[in-house]
């Protein structure tokens, strides 16, 4: 009998600390994006995300993001671009922030668009410099890592569309998986330069899985005749 008790306690604990992790919860990530084009062959890259471990709160992280984009040309943009990422590690909502993260990166990117029927395709390679600060427990690291997201979009009206990518993460360091996200989303096509998209994320460690659901806002303005305007001022 006192075996069982045992066995029934390991269980409990295994239970607590699995559910401490947030995995078995659905979390959310609430997200805007922005291509801003300035010129012929320049445009900024703006971003916000905010991403929680439950649906409506629980803050798990705050990333910024922004970069100068030089368009090659319509199939082909480069980005050399800075983030800033606030992370709280811990799942209990309201705990104490001794464990927070705040990290400084600075990115390198191409992106490739080509389409095959009505498909449409990007191909997303990023490298990036990761600048960690853990506190005074584990202190500071650098770390380097390359990602690489394949996108495919649909159109499905000249309003709706479906969007689905899987983007895997490989570290440069110690374990090369870092982590595998899977996508899937219906986007509505608000204006010619605004869209939103509602979609599911499964975002893959390697010792655990959490499932996210994603709410994100598109804007790209073309700022070009502004910026014309403003030089013959």
């Amino acid at each position: 009998m006192r075996k069982i008790w045992i066995l029934i306690a390991l269980l409990a604990v295994t239970g607590a600390q699995a559910q401490e992790t947030g995995a078995d919860t659905w979390g959310a990530w609430y997200m805007y994006f922005g291509m801003n084009r300035v010129s012929e062959k320049w445009s900024i890259h703006t971003e916000a995300q905010f991403r929680y471990y439950e649906t409506t709160g629980n803050f798990n992280q705050l990333l910024l993001r922004t970069g100068a984009n030089y368009h090659i040309n319509k199939d082909a943009i480069v980005t050399l671009g800075y983030a800033f990422i606030d992370t709280d590690p811990s799942f209990e909502d309201g705990a104490n922030l001794s464990n927070e993260i705040l990290e400084n990166r600075i990115f390198q990117q191409l992106l490739l668009y080509n389409q095959v029927w009505e498909f449409k395709f990007e191909h997303r390679y990023r490298l990036e410099q990761r600048f960690l600060d853990f506190g005074e427990i584990r202190g500071k690291e650098t770390q380097h890592r390359a990602r690489y997201r394949l996108q495919v979009t649909l159109p499905l009206t000249n309003t709706f569309f479906l969007n689905f990518y899987d983007e895997v993460f490989l570290n440069l360091q110690d374990q090369i998986f870092g982590q595998n996200r899977l996508y899937g989303a219906v986007g509505v096509r608000v204006t010619e330069n605004t869209s939103v998209q509602f979609g599911y994320l499964k975002n893959h460690f390697n010792n655990i899985n959490f499932d996210r659901l994603q709410f994100a806002v598109f804007y790209n303005p073309d700022l070009r005749g502004v910026f014309k305007k403003k030089s013959k001022d």
